[in-house]
């Protein structure tokens, strides 16, 4: 099963996109932001995480934003996906990468991201 876990959005000024879309959706920083990577979620309720990252691209140039999909089971999901007609993108990963490149059938990227739901831990109730 697939969830929207983040929506990234390329921008040339984190600073200045952390300040509009915090006051725009009533968002926060998850942690400390870098100066050119933001985790923003909701200040309360549910909702996709919006991860802001610097690009160097322009918006009508390039394709600024992606969605972050994140599965339990990233293989299965990758291959599913395929089979509905996504395909695979040349990428550089990182080597610790827990995430796979594709696109869809008109060319939009996306990532499907490893997440595992964590267990509640019983010692900690």
């Amino acid at each position: 099963m697939l969830r929207i876990g983040s929506i990234v959005w390329g921008v040339g000024d984190v600073s200045r996109a952390i300040q509009f879309w915090s006051a725009a959706l009533d968002y926060e920083p998850l942690r400390k932001p870098s100066i050119d990577w933001a985790i923003l979620v909701p200040r309360t309720g549910g909702g996709p995480q919006l991860a802001i990252t610097a690009v160097t691209s322009q918006a009508q140039d390039h394709q600024r934003h992606h969605l972050d999909l994140y599965a339990e089971d990233a293989s299965a999901e990758i291959e599913r996906l395929l089979g509905l007609g996504a395909s695979r993108v040349e990428w550089r990963y990182p080597p610790d990468a827990d995430y796979v490149v594709l696109a869809d059938a008109d060319g939009n990227t996306f990532c499907v991201v490893e997440k595992r739901t964590a267990k509640p831990d019983p010692d900690h109730v």
